[in-house]
């Protein structure tokens, strides 16, 4: 099959650093071409891939200082992918809704994951305009607030199975992973690791946009004795940090669409703490892959919970449902559904 992967251009595919959605798209990209399929990747030009590499900005957007206006990059990436269109059985766009006016134009196959939060007001308006454009949820509690859109399934996340390794020993920290925002809980993770008089670590990024945020709330948190804040972390970084953790505090405070260094921890056979909003439920085993807790009272009991735990089990859970040749297994359907319905379309009489 003839397929194109659209990512976005903030980050390389994959990510050096932070990038959740850049990660999905190498993973997928990647087992894809495994699998002998011919792949072309649109993508910033510092990209590393096994596919075709169609470069849209020689950099990623987050590492280009002259970088104003970022939409004006994905407008120019979306028309270098409609001038080849012609070249691809299906066109996989990641980024959003920002090709929808040209793509309902155009007469190829295509489908968009939507990787982000969708309980925007803003949001409801335009998908009950674009309720033809086909989309996949990486939840099923990411799709509630949009139950007009054209869903066509749910895919949950996927990694390489030797992406991470497993384990065995439990270490004696509890470990924080992604960006530093109200909604991520970096505070509630400090308190919760102050109560059971744990050292946490703290691997994360902060954005400009949440600067102030994080001097103002969560920098003097770090002067507890037991926090250490590292900064972002590599792929390669993650093994060891996730891997020696006694346990991944995952105290979101929003609704999380997918929440991928959940199975990042699992894969290292590290239990996870989250709390219970967006997708937690769908991805947590509760008792297998660590504990699903309603607030920092749950979580502070299921610190010394998780010491009873099967790390092997946790492993296990993520080979059996979170690798990235099931994620691609699941997005080959789609795109066999997509194609089938265009084409039946095109056949159809006009009105």
């Amino acid at each position: 099959m003839r397929i194109a992967q659209v990512a976005p251009l903030y980050e390389s595919v994959p990510p050096k650093y932070y990038g959740g959605t850049e990660r999905v798209v190498s993973n997928l990209t990647e087992e894809l071409v495994r699998r002998g399929h011919e792949v072309t990747l649109f993508a910033s030009g510092d990209s590393e891939t096994a596919a075709r590499l169609v470069a849209a900005t020689p950099r990623s957007l987050r590492l280009d200082k002259s970088c104003i206006d970022s939409v004006a990059h994905h407008i120019l990436l979306i028309e270098q992918v409609a001038q080849r269109a012609r070249e691809f059985d299906v066109i996989h766009y990641h980024i959003d809704y920002l090709h929808f006016p040209l793509s309902r134009c155009r007469p190829h196959p295509h489908v968009t994951t939507l990787h982000g939060r969708l309980d925007l007001p803003d949001l409801g308006p335009l998908y009950d305009e674009f309720c033809d454009m086909p989309v996949v949820s990486i939840s099923n509690s990411q799709r509630e607030p949009l139950p007009q859109a054209n869903w066509q399934a749910t895919v949950y996340h996927g990694l390489p199975p030797d992406l991470l390794t497993f384990h065995p020993e439990r270490g004696k920290y509890l470990a924080f992973v992604g960006r530093i925002s109200p909604e991520k809980g970096a505070d509630r993770a400090i308190e919760i690791a102050e109560r059971v008089g744990m050292p946490l670590k703290v691997a994360a990024k902060v954005d400009n946009a949440d600067k102030e945020y994080f001097d103002r709330e969560v920098k003097p948190l770090f002067k507890s004795s037991i926090v250490e804040f590292i900064g972002e972390i590599s792929d390669a970084e993650k093994d060891e940090f996730l891997g020696n953790a006694h346990a991944l505090l995952f105290p979101i405070g929003w609704p999380e669409p997918f929440g991928l260094v959940m199975i990042e921890a699992m894969a290292c056979g590290t239990p996870v703490i989250a709390f219970r909003q967006g997708s937690v439920d769908e991805v947590m085993e509760e008792g297998r892959s660590g504990f699903v807790v309603s607030g920092i009272d749950e979580a502070v009991d299921a610190v010394a919970r998780a010491a009873t735990l099967d790390r092997a089990d946790c492993r296990a859970v993520f080979e059996r449902r979170f690798t990235a040749e099931r994620m691609a297994t699941d997005y080959l359907q789609v795109y066999q559904d997509v194609i089938a319905k265009r084409r039946r379309h095109a056949r159809a009489p006009a009105a």
